[in-house]
C-alpha cells in the first residue's frame, strides 16, 4: 500500500489500526429504550453542530469546540459503551457529510477519539470514579480522567507532527501549553457543567447546553472578527496597507527565534526609493504618496508569490523578511524585483537620475549568533547605503569586511576617548574594576590581533572590553569591596551588573554593537552561565571571546574572596574548561598569546598603552 511509505504513513496506519481494534473489542451495545437512543442520537447530533460552531478565541484564533465536552460528560453520566456509541454515529454522519476529506484521515481522528475515550474511561474507573450525577468525591477521578484525554490527544498528534518533521518536539509542547491549556481545562468545567445541567431533564439540559454554545459561537465569532478588524488596523500601514514597522519587526523576532531553533535559514532586505526626496520636490507629496501606494502593491505581490513578509518601514523605506532563505537566494530574488521595479512604469519618473524608477537593497542573513534583529536590521541597513554610495539601483549584500563596514566602524575610534572618561568613575568607587578593565581591555588589542576579525569586529572586541564592566557602577560599593565571600542575595546583586551595563550602553545608539558584549560575557559555553543561560553558538563571537579573557584575568588577579591563580595554573584550567565555560576554537591561541607574555604582573602593566593612544 502506498500509505506505508514514510515514517508518519506508517504510523497513521498503526493507530487507526490500534483505535479501530480497541473500539470494536470494547464496544458492547447497552441494552436501550426508546428515550435513550433519542438521547444518543441527540449527544450525536450536538456534536455534529458544535463542531461546525466552534468558539473563535483571540488573540491568535484558537477555537474552543465543544465535542470534548460532550463525549467526557456521556463518559461520566453514561459510561464508555454509550459514549463509543455516540462517537460512532457522529463519525459516519461526518464522514457522509464530508466526503472531500480523505477516508483515511476521517479513520484516523475516529481511531484518536477511541483512544481517548477508552482511556480516559477506564483512569476514571480506576480511580474509584462512578458514572451518573455529578458528585463530589468523584473529583478526582474527573480531573484524572480529564488529564488522561487531553494528554492522550497531545501525544498521538504531536507523535506524528514529530515523525513528519513539521515541528520540533520542544517548539511543540511549548506552543501547546503557551496557547491551548486554558482551553483544555475550560472544555473539563464546561463537561462538568453539562452533567449538572442534564440531571433534572437530560434532553433538556442537552438542549440548553447546546443553544447556549452556540450562541457563545456566534458572540465570540463577532467579538473574534472585531478584535481581528482593529489588530488589522493597528498593524497596517495606513498609506500602501503593508505591515507597519513595529508588527514587523514583532514578526520578524519570531522568524529569528525560529530559524535559530531549527537551524534555518532566515534572510532580511531592507530598501530604499532612490532619489525619492527629488520626485516629491518635483510633483509634490500627493503624488508621491500615490508612487509609494503603487509601489507598495508591487512588492507585495512578489512577496506573496514567495512566501515573504513585506512592510514599509519608514517614509520610503521597505523591508522584507525571507524565512527559509539564505543571502544568495535573497540577492536573486531581490536584483529580479529591482529589474521588475525598473522595467515599470511610474507616473513621473521619466525625470529621476536614472529615467526609470529604481530603488537601493540591503541584505544579511541571519547567523546563529545574531544577538537580536536590531543587529540584523542594522547589517541589512549598512549594506543597504553601500549601494548607495556606490551609484544606487543596486542589490547589495552585508560583508563585514566591506569598506562601508570599516566606515562605519570608526566611529569606535571617537568612543573610545568618551568611554575611557566614564570607566575613570570607577576610580572613585572600585579601583580593582578599574583596573581589570584596562587589563582586559589590552588582552583584546593583542588577541584581536591574532584572530580572524574584521576591522569593525576587532574596533566592537576592543571597546567592548573597555567598558564589559560598566553596570558595576550601579552596585553598592560595600558589595564591590567586600572582603571575603559574597552572600547569595550579594551574588545575585552582582550578577545584575550585566543588565545595568546594558541599559547605560543602551543609552548611546552609537554605542549598540557592543550590547552583546556587555550584556553575555558571563554566559557559558555548556550553557550555565548569565543572565540568560545561552549555550554555544547561540552566544555571539565576540561575547565568547570576551568571557574567555575577562575569565584569565580574573583569575590571574589578586581579589579579596579568590586565591590569585599563576599563568600556568591559569592555563592549565582554560585547558580544563575548554567546551565548558569556553569555547573551544579560542583557547589554545589565547595560550598562546599569554606564553608569550611574562609571568608577572609588572610585565603586564607595562603593556597598558593609554586608551586613546
Amino acid at each position: 500500500m502506498r500509505i506505508l511509505k514514510t515514517p508518519a504513513n506508517t504510523y497513521l496506519f498503526l493507530i487507526s489500526a490500534i483505535g479501530s481494534l480497541s473500539f470494536a473489542f470494547l464496544l458492547k451495545l447497552p441494552e436501550s429504550t426508546q428515550m435513550d437512543l433519542i438521547m444518543i442520537l441527540a449527544l450525536a447530533g450536538s456534536i455534529l453542530l458544535l463542531n461546525y460552531y466552534t468558539i473563535l478565541i483571540p488573540p491568535k484564533g484558537n477555537s474552543l469546540s465543544m465535542d470534548s465536552s460532550i463525549y467526557l460528560a456521556s463518559l461520566f453520566m453514561y459510561g464508555l459503551d454509550t459514549t463509543l456509541l455516540v462517537l460512532f454515529i457522529y463519525s459516519i454522519i461526518f464522514f457522509i457529510s464530508q466526503r472531500r476529506i480523505a477516508w483515511w484521515k476521517h479513520l484516523f481522528n475516529f481511531a484518536v477519539y477511541s483512544l481517548m475515550i477508552i482511556c480516559a474511561y477506564y483512569s476514571f474507573i480506576f480511580t474509584n470514579g462512578s458514572t451518573g450525577p455529578i458528585r463530589l468525591n468523584n473529583i478526582f477521578p474527573y480531573l484524572i480522567s480529564f488529564c488522561t484525554y487531553f494528554g492522550l490527544n497531545l501525544l498521538l498528534v504531536g507523535i506524528y507532527f514529530i515523525i513528519a518533521a513539521t515541528v520540533s518536539i520542544i517548539n511543540y509542547f511549548k506552543e501547546i501549553v503557551k496557547e491551548t491549556i486554558a482551553t483544555y481545562f475550560s472544555t473539563l468545567v464546561l463537561s462538568l457543567v453539562l452533567v449538572i445541567l442534564m440531571k433534572p431533564d437530560e434532553l433538556f439540559g442537552l438542549s440548553l447546553f447546546t443553544c447556549i454554545a452556540f450562541l457563545l459561537s456566534l458572540a465570540f465569532k463577532q467579538h473574534f472578527n472585531l478584535f481581528k478588524e482593529v489588530t488589522e488596523k493597528a498593524n497596517k500601514d495606513y498609506l500602501t496597507g503593508l505591515n507597519n514597522h513595529g508588527y514587523f519587526k514583532e514578526i520578524l523576532a519570531k522568524l529569528v527565534k525560529d530559524a535559530q531553533d531549527d537551524d534555518g535559514s532566515l534572510s532580511v532586505a531592507i530598501l530604499d526609493i532612490d532619489d525619492f526626496k527629488k520626485y516629491n520636490d518635483l510633483y509634490g507629496h500627493i503624488q508621491g504618496d500615490h508612487l509609494l501606494q503603487e509601489f507598495g502593491a508591487l512588492l507585495q505581490t512578489e512577496a506573496d508569490k514567495a512566501n515573504y513578509i513585506v512592510a514599509r518601514y519608514g517614509g520610503e523605506e521597505f523591508a522584507i523578511a525571507m524565512p527559509n532563505t539564505d543571502r544568495n537566494k535573497a540577492y536573486s530574488f531581490m536584483n529580479e524585483l529591482r529589474k521588475k521595479a525598473n522595467d515599470t512604469y511610474y507616473s513621473g519618473v521619466e525625470r529621476l537620475p536614472y529615467g526609470c524608477f529604481s530603488f537601493s537593497c540591503g541584505i544579511a542573513e541571519c547567523e546563529k549568533e545574531t544577538y537580536s534583529i536590531s543587529e540584523l536590521l542594522n547589517k541589512a541597513d549598512q549594506a543597504m547605503y553601500a549601494g548607495k554610495n556606490q551609484g544606487k539601483n543596486l542589490v547589495q549584500i552585508y560583508n563585514a569586511n566591506s569598506e562601508y563596514t570599516v566606515h562605519h566602524s570608526l566611529f569606535l575610534e571617537k568612543e573610545l576617548e568618551e568611554a575611557e572618561y566614564q570607566l575613570k568613575i570607577f576610580l572613585s568607587k572600585d579601583v580593582y574594576t578599574y583596573r581589570h578593565s584596562k587589563r582586559v581591555y589590552q588582552y583584546a588589542v593583542d588577541f584581536s590581533r591574532m584572530l580572524n576579525l574584521s576591522i569593525h569586529e576587532r574596533k566592537t572586541l576592543i571597546l567592548g572590553a573597555l567598558v564589559h564592566d560598566i553596570g558595576k557602577i550601579e552596585i553598592p560599593r560595600e558589595i564591590l569591596t567586600k572582603k571575603g565571600k559574597l552572600d547569595p542575595h550579594e551574588w545575585e546583586m552582582m550578577k545584575k551588573h550585566v543588565t545595568f551595563g546594558k541599559e547605560i550602553i543602551s543609552t548611546n545608539k552609537k554605542l549598540e554593537d557592543l550590547i552583546p558584549l556587555v550584556e553575555l560575557h558571563h554566559e557559558r559555553y555548556d550553557g550555565k552561565g548569565y543572565p540568560y543561560g545561552l549555550a554555544g553558538k547561540s552566544i555571539p563571537k565576540l561575547a565568547r571571546i570576551l568571557c574567555l579573557i575577562d575569565s584569565f584575568d580574573a583569575m590571574t588577579t589578586e581579589r579579596p574572596y579568590q586565591k590569585t591563580k599563576t599563568f600556568q595554573e591559569a592555563i592549565v584550567e582554560l585547558r580544563e574548561c575548554s567546551g565548558k565555560q569556553f569555547d573551544p576554537q579560542f583557547i589554545e591561541l589565547f595560550i598562546e598569546m599569554i606564553k608569550q607574555w611574562d609571568n608577572s604582573e609588572e610585565e603586564i602593566e607595562k603593556k597598558l598603552v593609554p586608551v586613546n593612544s
